[in-house]
């Protein structure tokens, strides 16, 4: 399946995800989608975005690693059904607001829990997908180097060739005791425009509701 399809799919699935466990496992699913996105590129990319590349499949490896698994749902893992990227940089800027998204939905868990190991677990997970953030945006700021040194290709409505991406951010709305201990957030995105042919998700980002992390954790640990 094609890069762009999948990272969008993840976006629509976190977005409807309520509870703490699906919040978690779909922070999971992106997180292995940076890591095979990263190393399809490292091979098969460009050459100047090779180095980044690989960088971005290692910090994708090390976000799945601070998460606990949490289990094959019954979609499977998006990540293994990554066959190709028909636009690199329309895939690049989906995979940006994805990992966004996540940064933002794991600062609500952090926020909301009382359980230390899941508090860090997100912690770490957060630092990973800023870094994957960074590493897509040099990836963007490479391709707008190359493509600068081209003449214009009108034909294809792709706009400017700047590093922003469009993502709605995910509303905080932390209700349970550990809400006063804060973690560090994420860069938020600039809020550009995004590429031509862009989606947002089936539905809007939603606030995320944790009325009841403690038993919505359960099984986490």
């Amino acid at each position: 399946m094609d890069a762009e399809r999948l990272v969008f799919a993840g976006r629509n699935a976190l977005a409807q995800s309520r509870a703490v466990p699906d919040i978690i496992a779909e922070a999971w699913q992106a997180q292995a989608l940076a890591q095979a996105i990263g190393g399809r590129l490292a091979v098969y990319g460009p050459p100047e975005l090779r180095g980044e590349a690989r960088g971005l499949s290692e910090t994708g490896a090390r976000g799945v690693a601070a998460l606990d698994h949490p289990g094959v749902r019954s979609g499977g893992i998006r990540a293994a059904q990554l066959s190709g990227m028909a636009d690199t940089r329309v895939a690049l800027l989906a995979l940006g607001a994805l990992l966004s998204d996540v940064g933002m939905a794991l600062v609500a868990v952090a926020c909301a829990t009382d359980e230390e190991g899941l508090y860090w677990q997100c912690v770490e997970a957060m630092d990973a997908a800023d870094e994957s953030g960074d590493r897509v945006r040099g990836m963007l700021r490479k391709l707008a180097v190359r493509d600068a040194g081209r003449p214009p290709d009108t034909g294809r409505g792709r706009g400017d060739p700047g590093v922003s991406w469009s993502a709605r951010p995910v509303a905080v709305r932390a209700q349970a005791p550990g809400a006063a201990r804060g973690a560090p957030r994420p860069a938020d995105p600039s809020g550009a425009p995004g590429p031509a042919g862009y989606r947002e998700p089936a539905e809007p980002m939603a606030v995320l509701e944790i009325p009841d992390v403690a038993g919505s954790t359960a099984g986490l640990s």
